[in-house]
C-alpha cells in the first residue's frame, strides 16, 4: 500500500536580521556565491518526500522575486505575505498550504536562515516522526554550562542542562493541527517564537529529534563564514 500522506515545507523569511547589522536581510547574504535562502530551499527540496514549499516573505520584498526565478527546481514554490511577528507569517503559510493540501499532511516550518541543513537530519525526522500522534522537531542537547543571571547582571542560578535542549529547526506537525494551534495561540495572545510552543499551549508534548549541532542559524556576521565552512566542507 502506497504511503499517501504528503510532506511540505514552510520557510519563513520575512525578517529583516536587524542583528546582523546588514543593509539587507540576513537571508538574501551571499553565501558560497549563492543567497542564504537558496541554500536553504535547496536542503529541502531536493529531498524526494518533500512535494513542494511556501516561503513567507514582507510584501515589500525586492529581492525575492529575482531569487525565486533562478532556482531550478521542478517543484511547486509559492509565496505567501509575512506578518509582524514570525507566528503571523508562519499562520500565513499555512493558510496558503491549505488550498494544496490535506490536514494530515506533513509540515515542516524551517528558518530562512539556516541553510547548512543535512538530508541525514531530514531522513532522522521523517523516521522518528512517522508514527508520531504530534509531531516534533530537529533539537540538540545542551552541552554548556548555563548560568541564570539576576537584576544586577551577575551569576544567580547555574542551570541545570541535564534536560535541556537547543530547539532547531525544521519543526514538523500536521497542517491541520499546527493551523489550528496557531490560530488558538494567536486568540490567547500568546506570540509564540516557535511551533513547537504553539503545539505546547494546545497541550501536545512535542518529540525532541537530535540533529547535527551545524545545522545553525545566521544571525550574527560570525555566523556567515561559519555556515560557509560547513557547506565547503560537504
Amino acid at each position: 500500500m502506497i504511503n499517501s500522506v504528503r510532506y511540505w515545507a514552510i520557510v519563513p523569511a520575512a525578517g529583516t536580521g536587524k542583528r546582523l547589522g546588514s543593509t539587507i536581510p540576513k537571508q538574501y547574504l551571499t553565501l558560497l556565491d549563492r543567497p542564504v535562502i537558496a541554500h536553504t530551499l535547496a536542503a529541502l527540496l531536493q529531498h524526494p518526500r518533500i512535494e513542494g514549499a511556501v516561503v513567507v516573505v514582507d510584501s515589500k520584498d525586492c529581492w525575492w522575486p529575482d531569487i525565486a526565478a533562478s532556482l531550478d527546481t521542478a517543484k511547486p514554490l509559492w509565496r505567501a505575505p509575512g506578518g509582524t511577528e514570525r507566528c503571523h507569517s508562519v499562520l500565513n503559510g499555512l493558510e496558503v498550504l491549505q488550498a494544496q493540501a490535506e490536514s494530515t499532511d506533513w509540515v515542516l516550518v524551517h528558518d530562512a536562515a539556516r541553510p547548512c541543513l543535512t538530508a541525514a537530519d531530514l531522513d532522522r525526522l521523517f523516521a522518528q516522526l512517522a508514527d508520531d500522534p504530534v509531531g516534533g522537531l530537529l533539537a540538540t542537547p545542551v552541552r554548556d554550562t548555563l548560568k541564570q543571571a539576576d537584576s544586577s547582571g551577575r551569576i544567580g542560578v547555574t542551570v541545570d542542562r541535564s534536560q535541556l535542549w537547543h530547539a532547531l529547526t525544521p519543526q514538523m506537525f500536521r497542517l491541520g493541527d499546527l493551523h489550528h494551534a496557531l490560530r488558538a495561540a494567536l486568540a490567547r495572545g500568546l506570540l509564540v517564537t516557535d511551533e513547537a510552543a504553539a503545539m505546547e499551549a494546545a497541550g501536545f508534548s512535542p518529540r525532541l529529534v537530535e540533529g547535527r549541532a551545524d545545522n545553525i542559524k545566521i544571525t550574527r556576521p560570525e555566523d556567515l563564514a561559519l555556515a560557509a565552512f560547513f557547506l565547503s566542507h560537504r
